[in-house]
């Protein structure tokens, strides 16, 4: 069952308070607990929106907790008071992210905000399925897109997506953080400096979420690519480009098709990558992760995105950090400088990776939905003509 942390015993919420700042530190831990009681604002009258930053050109659609507490937060903090305007069904979750952050206005019509000649930048972190829809439509009218994860729920989607990105002169970013992490990038570098196959295992214990969670409805894709995707695009960027295909998708599951799993992947160069995802309870400390990675000369482990160990020959590296760090600052960062480059810059993500992220995760989500093992060729769909 789903805990309610606003409703829960004082206690509780203290020693929850108490291991969060000792994570992430006291101003992050007081968004998160913002972020929790956002979630449940309401307002006998709604706040007037009000002309009141004249350097905002930064769109938002969807306002829930990630909106609130990542995005809004992380770019206010990095890139300063760009956000201009806020969409969300709930109307009273877009009003309290204005008047919190600062804006000029909010909407629950996403066309307000997809239409503002004002806006060049549009955050999409809305319900998974509405995700491609609102990204093809803001890149139609030339803005640039930071779409949360998954970035499509299906293969047309992800047709679409791609036609649309040819066409347009915006910028796309994915919201797969954990590759933008410090030690993300430290885990692929140390992995990248050696040669020949690599073995990767990842162990994932996550929420377990209520069977009428909106997750779970037929459109929005489930876990496979609600949670199970940021490790699948983990995987690809660590293993070279010119060793990935052919990919071979194996699943194993019992009853469930997308929690409680375990899927492994074989790359074309003998690389093999090995996924566990366990969703039984709840974690005191949020998703929860291990990794081990074996290339060459190179051991690497890691957990949570804090503790990391490189044993390079007699060699030992421990490169730990003081906070936990999944990655969001810098990925939405990363988003916001990409969309002021032109056309053609190597900051952009590519259309090639556009495509195959996502096509890895949809066959492995064809996988596991019907328990037999998928094949992934190279040179499939948008990507043979992406340079």
């Amino acid at each position: 069952m789903t805990i309610d942390y606003v409703k829960s015993p004082l206690f509780f919420k203290l020693r929850k308070a108490a291991r969060y700042v000792h994570l992430y530190g006291v101003n992050r831990t007081w968004w998160k607990v913002k972020g929790q009681y956002h979630m449940r604002r309401s307002f006998r009258e709604l706040p007037a929106p009000r002309e009141r930053n004249p350097n905002g050109h930064v769109g938002l659609i969807g306002c829930g907790n990630f909106g609130y507490s990542n995005i809004a937060y992380y770019l206010r903090k990095s890139c300063g008071r760009v956000l201009r305007g806020c969409m969300d069904r709930d109307i009273a979750r877009a009003a309290s992210l204005f008047q919190d952050f600062g804006l000029d206005y909010y909407t629950d019509d996403a066309s307000r905000i997809i239409e503002d000649d004002r806006i060049d930048l549009v955050y999409i972190a809305s319900n998974h399925a509405s995700h491609a829809e609102y990204a093809i439509q803001a890149l139609e009218r030339g803005k640039s897109v930071h779409i949360e994860k998954p970035h499509v729920v299906s293969f047309d989607q992800l047709e679409r997506l791609c036609a649309a990105m040819e066409r347009s002169p915006g910028a796309v970013g994915l919201g797969f953080n954990r590759p933008d992490s410090r030690i993300g990038r430290l885990m692929r570098e140390a992995l990248a400096a050696q040669d020949g196959p690599t073995m990767l295992n990842w162990f994932i214990a996550g929420h377990a979420i209520d069977e009428d969670h909106w997750y779970f409805k037929k459109e929005e894709g489930g876990r496979v690519l609600g949670n199970l995707c940021h490790w699948t695009d983990l995987i690809y960027q660590c293993i070279p480009a010119e060793a990935r295909y052919p990919i071979t998708i194996t699943p194993t599951r019992t009853h469930k098709s997308d929690s409680d799993i375990a899927v492994t992947y074989a790359f074309g160069d003998g690389s093999i990558a090995a996924l566990t995802f366990s969703a039984k309870g709840h974690t005191f400390e949020g998703v929860r992760e291990r990794f081990a990675a074996h290339r060459s000369d190179v051991l690497v482990f890691m957990d949570d995105f804090q503790s990391l160990i490189i044993e390079t020959g007699a060699e030992k590296k421990d490169l730990s950090s003081r906070r936990r760090d999944h990655g969001h600052q810098a990925a939405i960062r990363y988003s916001y400088e990409a969309s002021r480059t032109r056309p053609g810059d190597p900051m952009r993500h590519p259309l090639s990776y556009i495509w195959e992220s996502g096509e890895l995760f949809l066959r492995t989500k064809e996988a596991l939905d019907t328990n037999t093992p998928r094949r992934v060729e190279a040179c499939q769909g948008p990507k043979a003509k992406a340079s």
